[in-house]
């Protein structure tokens, strides 16, 4: 019996090896690494979309902006390059859901302190009152990084474009000027190729722990290959 297993070792090994081996690949096929959607402006709420990009079934990115930051500098998509970001819209002044989701962004600044890969970018609706002294004033009282997370105001047609076309993450005042803005909840998570891959209620707490699992999710796809 002994010589019969010596005599075939060799190949119960290789068949161990191959079993394992086939073992591992039906596992990833029935387990596949999750994966974000990419959304387009199609698969969203139509209040949150303006009606001249609501069409868009593919290749929906956002595009390049030019605002000022808490500190006076220029911020322009040159400052998220290469970086994963989660975008939102507020302002200094708010007394509602604003409170919960400076917390929420406060959060993700812990979270992900360590992390250069991983911005945030929190876009006032109200630039007219909202200058850099106001932003400065309003993040020195939220703790905010300078080097993680912008504070940004300017041109309001710019910024509603954002809103509307860029993000499809704001609704319109209904009743106001051309570019009034009704800042909801939504925080936006933004990729390395300024594809929007997910969208998060920023007063939630449950939402923002989601969020965070996607941004891990998120992070597996810029790993280099193996």
């Amino acid at each position: 019996m002994l010589k019969f297993f010596a005599k075939y070792k060799f190949f119960a090994i290789v068949m161990l090896v191959l079993s394992g081996i086939i073992i591992t690949l039906i596992y990833d096929q029935l387990n596949p690494t999750p994966k974000l959607p990419v959304y387009q402006p199609s698969m969203v709420t139509a209040d949150l979309v303006d009606t001249t990009v609501q069409y868009i079934r593919k290749y929906h990115k956002v595009k390049d902006f030019k605002l000022v930051n808490q500190n006076g500098d220029t911020i322009t998509q040159k400052d998220y390059k290469d970086k994963i970001y989660v975008a939102d819209f507020f302002f200094t002044t708010c007394q509602n859901i604003c409170i919960d989701m400076a917390k929420s962004m406060q959060t993700l600044q812990k979270e992900f302190e360590d992390d250069d890969d991983i911005l945030l970018l929190s876009h006032s609706v109200t630039p007219e009152m909202d200058d850099v002294a106001q932003l400065k004033k309003y993040a020195l009282e939220k703790g905010a990084i300078d080097s993680k997370w912008n504070l940004v105001t300017g041109d309001k047609k710019q910024i509603y474009n954002l809103a509307r076309k860029e993000y499809l993450a704001s609704k319109t005042e209904g009743d106001g000027g051309k570019y009034d803005l009704v800042h909801t909840e939504n925080f936006v998570l933004v990729d390395k190729e300024k594809r929007i891959r997910g969208f998060y209620d920023g007063t939630n707490p449950e939402e923002i722990e989601q969020l965070i699992e996607d941004i891990d999710i998120l992070r597996l796809e810029y790993l280099p290959e193996e």
